[in-house]
């Protein structure tokens, strides 16, 4: 029987033509985090994506809204879905609005985007202070209402501060190991370490560009990757802080339209090996003609129980500790 999926990170278009029908490439009984907004986007904006997808999903009737982790172990076949912001900048400035995106189903924030806020530092800036003042009092925040503080795309002194402010689990929700990967967007295992003593848990993407396996004839390669990027976190860390974020991109050619158009959100970090390429559902879940993460880790020595973990167990344990 297919493992329980807990997906928390991934990303239709950030644009009123988004299809929500697209999540159901996902397994049936999934639980998916799904982004609705980032540093280019205003409250209004992320506030008007977040509802536009609530209506979409329930519209649909495949999926089931997320209040709550009762939601997320329902079970049926329908998909529990939630929300999370890539940025602190769609709050306005207001802590206040946390609230407000928490009752729309959000579940996660990170404070920075590749680049310096009024939050704290992105993984993209030379010179690296941590959190700020008000990136302190957010995490205190998102702990009262039971939001997830996420250190993903943050910079490595940002992450490090969420760790020692947090006072819940942390997540890195789509971030790899720098150690295998030198690349800004991975992380250090001093984070690691940090995010595992607050008893979070880090999400392995499948982005090509993060892995070190971009090319259009890598896919098998990019889950290979994968499994790397959760052995090496299991060995530094323990199995029960490693977990999946896919990072995957429902609209790749718009994404990198956005890189094109925005690079000062960027760097040639994510430029130089061509277009961004991801590991799509079917590939992951093994529903496509390589095999999927499953088979790989399995093949690997991983443990059935082991496996349950990694694929959703681990998030749940986290959520249990931190959601309200």
């Amino acid at each position: 029987m297919p493992h329980f999926l807990w997906e928390q990170h991934c990303c239709l278009p950030l644009l009123p033509s988004a299809d929500i029908a697209e999540l159901a490439r996902y397994r049936p009984g999934s639980y998916l985090s799904v982004n609705v907004g980032y540093a280019p986007h205003s409250t209004a904006d992320a506030l008007g994506l977040v509802r536009q997808f609530r209506r979409a999903a329930l519209a649909d009737g495949r999926f089931r809204l997320v209040r709550s982790i009762e939601d997320v172990v329902a079970g049926g076949p329908a998909m529990a879905l939630a929300f999370d912001l890539e940025d602190s900048g769609p709050l306005g400035g207001d802590l206040d609005t946390v609230r407000v995106f928490h009752e729309l189903g959000v579940r996660s924030l990170l404070p920075s985007y590749n680049r310096a806020n009024a939050a704290g530092c992105g993984c993209l800036d030379t010179e690296d202070t941590g959190l700020t003042g008000f990136g302190r009092d957010l995490i205190r925040v998102l702990n009262e209402v039971g939001v997830f503080a996420d250190g993903s795309h943050c910079s490595r002194r940002t992450g490090l501060d969420i760790a020692e402010v947090t006072g819940e689990p942390m997540i890195y929700s789509h971030s790899n190991f720098a150690a295998l990967w030198e690349h800004p967007r991975n992380i250090t295992d001093d984070q690691a370490r940090a995010c595992a003593a607050t008893g979070g848990v880090i999400g392995i993407n499948g982005v090509g560009i993060f892995l070190g396996h971009n090319g259009s004839d890598e896919r098998a390669a990019r889950i290979e990757a994968m499994a790397d990027h959760l052995a090496y976190g299991a060995e530094l860390v323990g199995i029960e802080h490693v977990g999946i974020g896919s990072d995957f991109s429902f609209d790749g050619d718009q994404f990198n339209a956005e890189i094109a158009a925005a690079p000062e959100n960027f760097s040639e970090d994510y430029t130089r090996w061509g277009p961004l390429r991801w590991t799509p559902p079917e590939d992951l879940l093994g529903a496509g003609d390589v095999p999927g993460l499953d088979a790989v880790l399995a093949r690997r020595g991983f443990g059935e129980a082991d496996r349950a973990a990694v694929f959703g167990g681990n998030f749940l344990r986290a959520a249990r500790r931190v959601w309200r």
